[in-house]
């Protein structure tokens, strides 16, 4: 509004220009939105495949102690 009021003219020659500017912003006000909530899911997932990966090693090392554990015995067996 302040440019027409310094170069003058008629409202139509700005209204057009205004409006459009006014949708600009508000898709850019909706673009930061979705980008946040984006951003807010994917440090989510980024944790849970932390978590599944800690379970993962944790369960990998289960199974090969458990395997040794089985050798061991094995060998303490034939020993006697």
């Amino acid at each position: 509004m302040s440019a027409r009021r310094q170069i003058g003219g008629s409202r139509y020659l700005y209204d057009s220009f205004e409006a459009a500017q006014a949708r600009i912003d508000a898709q850019e006000r909706v673009f930061e939105a979705r980008k946040e909530a984006l951003e807010f899911r994917m440090v989510r997932l980024e944790g849970a495949v932390e978590r599944l990966e800690r379970r993962l090693w944790l369960a990998l090392y289960g199974v090969a102690a458990g395997v040794l554990l089985h050798g061991a015995l094995a060998l303490l067996a034939a020993l006697e």
